[in-house]
């Protein structure tokens, strides 16, 4: 009786350690296949860096489901079980299928330049779809119709569009970014009141802009998608820059266009094989001489230090050569055009 009663405990406790040690073994042929074939963010890689921990669990799960079958339990102790093991199952694949298609977007995003693929807002909606996906799974197995639940969120949508408009309304113009693609990260942009920067990130509320001094500006979507922006990022980084030069009356503007070329070109950034253009505009003025300097720079992040760089090498030049430069007084009114 007492062996009987060993043989009914233990043959269980064998029978797990036995189906463990066939699925860790399956588990470990499955990692390594994966390894060897891992290149920087390809799926193999991905897929490996997202299941080793989750796939132990299963592994745990499997074992644990082909044991219960010689245990003695009762019909509802076993449906129990099962359905115990069924939705942890179904729940874990859900994250991992979630974390899988996230890794896998921002991967495919980045290998094919697409900056859309890395934004908050895309991660978030396949995240969001995948664990939809999952639930639907999961309440499929319980048998629980999804009507009554569709019939609630329906009401209950109405209630929380009223209180959440203008969250909403952000959402909403965070998917009208991503359609329309009017900015990507890693743009350069100006906003319409004038701060300038990097998208570092587009959210499902506010996108995300540094700027040259590190700080980070939070615009909500609304703004982006009804104000007025410059993408200084297309149709490409580099573009035409210019700046005002302004002199005595009495300075010769063919030195000036010399000098003006010659110090631009020599500027880290500005691109070499475009000739700068000196353009006498708005011209002579009644109180001085004032002309635009216009060159083409290669990053438009980097604008505010190239046009620094010119107005200095200018400056130093023109005191150097005893080009005349505006009175005094002139500077108090239009501010000094050669300071950094």
């Amino acid at each position: 009786m007492d062996e009987r009663l060993f043989w009914r405990v233990a043959q269980p406790a064998l029978y797990f350690l036995g189906a463990l040690a066939v699925t860790l073994l399956a588990r470990r042929l499955l990692l390594g296949w994966l390894r060897r074939r891992a290149q920087p963010r390809s799926f193999a890689a991905v897929l490996l860096a997202t299941i080793r921990f989750p796939s132990f669990l299963w592994s745990l799960a499997i074992a644990l489901g082909l044991s219960l079958r010689f245990v003695d339990m009762t019909a509802r102790q076993s449906r129990l079980a099962t359905d115990a093991i069924a939705i942890f199952v179904i729940v874990s694949f859900s994250l991992v299928a979630a974390s899988l298609a996230v890794r896998m977007v921002s991967a495919y995003g980045e290998r094919q330049g697409m900056p859309l693929a890395a934004a908050g807002l895309t991660r978030a909606l396949t995240r969001i779809l995948v664990l939809a996906l999952g639930l639907m799974a999961l309440l499929a197995y319980l048998n629980i119709s999804i009507t009554p639940v569709l019939t609630a969120l329906g009401v209950g949508g109405i209630a929380v569009a009223l209180a959440l408009q203008d969250t909403l309304g952000n959402f909403f113009a965070g998917l009208h970014i991503l359609a329309e693609r009017p900015i990507f990260v890693g743009d350069y942009i100006r906003l319409e009141s004038g701060q300038e920067g990097v998208v570092t990130d587009i959210g499902w509320r506010t996108t995300r802009i540094r700027t040259l001094s590190g700080n980070v500006v939070v615009v909500p979507n609304t703004k982006i998608t009804s104000g007025t922006l410059v993408n200084y990022s297309l149709p490409e980084p580099a573009g035409t820059v210019d700046l005002a030069i302004m002199l005595a009356h009495e300075a010769d503007p063919d030195q000036v266009a010399l000098i003006a070329r010659e110090e631009a070109l020599a500027v880290e950034g500005v691109d070499s094989k475009f000739t700068p253009l000196l353009l006498c505009d708005p011209g002579a003025l009644p109180s001085h001489l004032q002309l635009k300097l216009v060159v083409r720079i290669h990053d438009q992040t980097q604008r505010g230090r190239i046009l620094s760089d010119i107005r200095m090498r200018l400056l130093r030049r023109f005191r150097r050569e005893g080009v005349p430069l505006p009175n005094p007084e002139l500077a108090r009114y239009w501010g000094d055009p050669y300071r950094s």
